[in-house]
This record gives structure tokens, C-alpha cells and sequence, in this order.
């Protein structure tokens, strides 16, 4: 059993990493679209839509540069974290609770695998922080609410 939920971290961890790549790919199609379009011809006179035009795009390239470093520190947090078992809820640990199932790694939208919805969560998230140390079948306050720890591998 152990055997099949380290299998499980792994894949989990490993879809986490896909998922931030595309997106990360997105982030720089955009990016880089928007500086390239910031870039003015090299001639003598410019009208003053033509500056204005490329100013804006530099201002939404300068926009898109947040979510690339992003997705680039969530990928960093994911090759490096410890993903091995554990019986307490802390960085890298997949937890159930209240029919959720969340890994501790980076926060992210819901994400299927194998027919099973999981989210990952920060460790700077208030649920985590509600959590954090604690063994299966632990209790915390979450929004007024005790939620059970069902779970955690």
C-alpha cells in the first residue's frame, strides 16, 4: 500500500509539474508577443500612435512578466520539494479531508487524475496553516467548522 500511494505522490508531482509547464508556455507566447509588438522600426519618425501603440505593448509585456517568474518558482518548488511519505500534514504531503483531496506543494487550479480531482495548496494558504502537523484523523477550526483530517500520505 505504501508502495502505491509513493507511486501516486510521484505521479501527482509529476502532472503538477505538466500542468505548470503548459502554462508557463502560455505565459511567454504572451510575453513574448506583447514585447516583440513593443518593439518600434528603426527609421528617423514615429507618429504618435505608432508610440503610443508600442508603449502599450510594453506595459502588457511588463504585465505578463509576473506570471512567467511565476509558473517558473511554482515548477522550482515542485522539482525540489520532498514528496515522500509522511503521516503528518507539511509540504509535499497529499491530504485528505471533507471528500477534498489536496497536495501541499504550490497552489493550482483543480486538476483530474486518474479520475480523481485533486488542488494543490500552499504552504501559506490559511487551511494549511489551520492544519499543518497534523495525523490522520486530527481535527482543526476551518471558517468556524472542525474538519477531520482523513487522511494524509
Amino acid at each position: 500500500m505504501t508502495q502505491d500511494r509513493q507511486t501516486l505522490k510521484t505521479a501527482l508531482r509529476d502532472r503538477m509539474l505538466s500542468l505548470e509547464a503548459e502554462e508557463l508556455t502560455v505565459a511567454l507566447e504572451h510575453y513574448e508577443r506583447f514585447v516583440k509588438d513593443a518593439q518600434l522600426d528603426v527609421r528617423e519618425h514615429y507618429d504618435n500612435s505608432e508610440i503610443a501603440e508600442a508603449r502599450e505593448n510594453a506595459d502588457l509585456a511588463a504585465a505578463f512578466d509576473h506570471p512567467v517568474k511565476d509558473h517558473h518558482s511554482k515548477i522550482d518548488v515542485l522539482e525540489n520539494l520532498d514528496f515522500s511519505m509522511t503521516d503528518r500534514v507539511g509540504p509535499g504531503a497529499v491530504v485528505r479531508f471533507g471528500g477534498r483531496l489536496v497536495v501541499i506543494s504550490v497552489s493550482t487550479a483543480t486538476f483530474d487524475h486518474d479520475g480523481i480531482s485533486y488542488m494543490g495548496i500552499s504552504p501559506q494558504s490559511p487551511i494549511y496553516l489551520a492544519m499543518k502537523g497534523l495525523e490522520e484523523g486530527d481535527s482543526f477550526m476551518f471558517h468556524g467548522k472542525e474538519v477531520v483530517v482523513d487522511e494524509v500520505f
